[in-house]
């Protein structure tokens, strides 16, 4: 057996064995108190004082991966929710995730990927802050390169993207603006390998900075794990030279994200996503599209596919038991890269599907600890173990 192998049975045992042993106490209170070792709540003296005080918590679950690129990597998952004094039923719980995780081969990353709401939700802040210094791996641009080309490429990056949306015309749309820094430096590759050889814009590090314009619709109950509700998010973005990017281009998103309460005893869910990003210009490799990774696509590395446009979609069925904190999800999707997106043709898709298990951690604002399996075409596979849904 093969030390990724081994790895991946005794992470995969070790979550189980955890979670089972509590379980088959057959004592909700023994599971209550697992959850409690990793649940802090930074304002609980003053909720003592004031019941009508939303009672923060900051929720950390231990992460454990392996993959040949990193060897073992070992962190922390975090959320952090609540809630501005002063907001009552009318305001959703604002989440704010954290997760670190350190390898054995001294890579690293830090990221967050935020959504605030402010009092009554007249603003919404979200974004991104990414500061890593992790493999990704290259098999060079477009939608048919073969998994023979593989080779590491290493880089820093670090990523700031804040956006500030309004509450304008209804109670569930938001309109504003933002900027994203995006820099990449300290690049590392084979010298003679395919990076070398195509040396694609940006290969050896670029510095994006640009100014974003953002539509928000978001009437979900729960930002956290859905149980109804639409979310559609679009951001259109503007790079240039002039505050020290070294590209011209722009960036388009779209998310659409659709969900169904399909069972009223159990409260189980189907959820759809379809997601959209459009590049054009003097674009860097950095800012191309890539596809794959714990979020869409899962089974696939992330950057299996790379190219300009890109558009994938995913259905999952959440199916959660009743008095009992476990949840099964099955998971269905397909997408593609392209350099133009008119180049989209239904035979050139590609599949992936999975399965995983939920533990909830948090049964008030229902946060899950998910581990999930995605499978892709031609053998393509991945494991993912982190907090909250993959959308």
């Amino acid at each position: 057996m093969t030390n990724f192998s081994l790895i991946k049975k005794i992470t995969f045992k070790l979550f189980f064995i955890i979670i089972f042993s509590a379980s088959a106490t057959s004592e909700a209170q023994t599971i209550e108190k697992i959850k409690e070792i990793f649940t802090f709540y930074p304002n609980y003296r003053a909720v003592e004082k004031d019941s009508t005080i939303y009672k923060q918590k900051f929720i950390v679950a231990p992460v454990l991966s392996y993959s040949p690129e990193t060897n073992l990597g070992f962190g922390t998952g975090a959320k952090y929710l609540f809630k501005f004094n002063g907001s009552g039923e009318e305001t959703r719980v604002s989440n704010m995730p954290i997760t670190a995780q350190y390898t054995l081969n001294s890579q690293f990353f830090l990221y967050s990927g935020f959504e605030i709401f402010t009092n009554q939700e007249k603003w919404v802040i979200e974004g991104n802050l990414l500061f890593q210094n992790y493999p990704r791996f290259y098999y060079g641009i477009g939608s048919n390169t073969p998994k023979s080309a593989e080779e590491q490429y290493d880089y820093y990056q670090f990523l700031v993207e804040p956006i500030f949306l309004k509450q304008l015309f209804h109670r569930y749309l938001f309109i504003g603006a933002g900027f994203r820094y995006n820099h990449i430096y300290k690049t590392a590759f084979e010298p003679d390998g395919l990076i070398a050889q195509n040396q694609p814009d940006g290969f050896d590090g670029s510095t994006s900075v640009g100014a974003e314009a953002a539509i928000l619709f978001d009437n979900r109950s729960n930002i956290l794990n859905a149980q109804d509700g639409s979310y559609l998010e679009f951001t259109y973005g503007q790079y240039g030279k002039v505050l020290g990017g070294t590209h011209t281009f722009n960036l388009t998103r779209l998310d659409f994200r659709h969900f169904v309460d399909i069972s009223e005893k159990n409260e189980d869910v189907l959820a759809f996503q379809f997601f959209g990003q459009f590049t054009r210009g003097d674009i860097p490799f950095s800012e191309f599209s890539f596809f794959g990774g714990s979020d869409i696509m899962r089974g696939y590395k992330e950057g299996r596919y790379v190219d300009r446009d890109l558009l994938a979609t995913q259905v999952e069925y959440r199916k959660n038991f009743e008095n009992s904190p476990w949840g099964l999800v099955g998971f269905l999707g397909t997408g593609d890269v392209y350099h133009n997106v008119n180049e989209f043709q239904f035979g050139n898709l590609k599949p992936n599907y999975g399965a995983g298990v939920r533990f909830a951690i948090e049964e008030e604002e229902n946060l899950n600890l998910r581990f999930d399996v995605g499978f892709g075409e031609k053998g393509a596979y991945g494991f993912y173990f982190s907090i909250a849904e993959a959308f």
